[in-house]
């Protein structure tokens, strides 16, 4: 139904009215940060378990190196998609939490997992014929 609101936007067959160019650059910045999994799977963790230390996003999150958290958050909070909080305590403790611009961005990927979830099958059954075309494995 959205899609078809928005299709009414525009004549069929006609391309869509060219974004301001500050526009264009951003949505590709922000697709190349997003794409990067660390910064997928941080937003998946804080959305779901809401204010972490450092360590325990780390944990969460899995298999990510103390660099590439380190990098990945810094590069979030430079976004506006998260907070850092640091508490003036011995031993000195940080907090992170989405702010409302990375919980509507968390809820944009939400779409993502639900597109997954109802062609996974779909998409592995794909894969197969491919891989067996191919002459691969899987």
């Amino acid at each position: 139904m959205e899609s078809q609101v928005v299709d009414a936007l525009r004549p069929a067959g006609e391309p869509w009215p060219k974004a301001a160019p500050e526009v264009e650059v951003l949505v590709r910045e922000m697709i190349g940060r997003v794409a990067d999994k660390w910064t997928l799977l941080i937003l998946e963790v804080l959305e779901e378990r809401g204010t972490l230390r450092f360590t325990q996003v780390g944990e969460h999150v899995g298999g990510i190196s103390q660099k590439m958290l380190t990098k990945t958050l810094r590069q979030m909070e430079s976004d506006g998609l998260l907070t850092r909080t640091v508490y003036a305590v011995v031993p000195p403790r940080v907090e992170y939490a989405l702010t409302p611009l990375g919980l509507s961005l968390s809820e944009a990927f939400c779409a993502v997992w639900e597109w997954a979830e109802r062609h996974h099958a779909e998409v592995m059954a794909a894969r197969q014929t491919f891989a067996a075309r191919a002459g691969t494995p899987e």
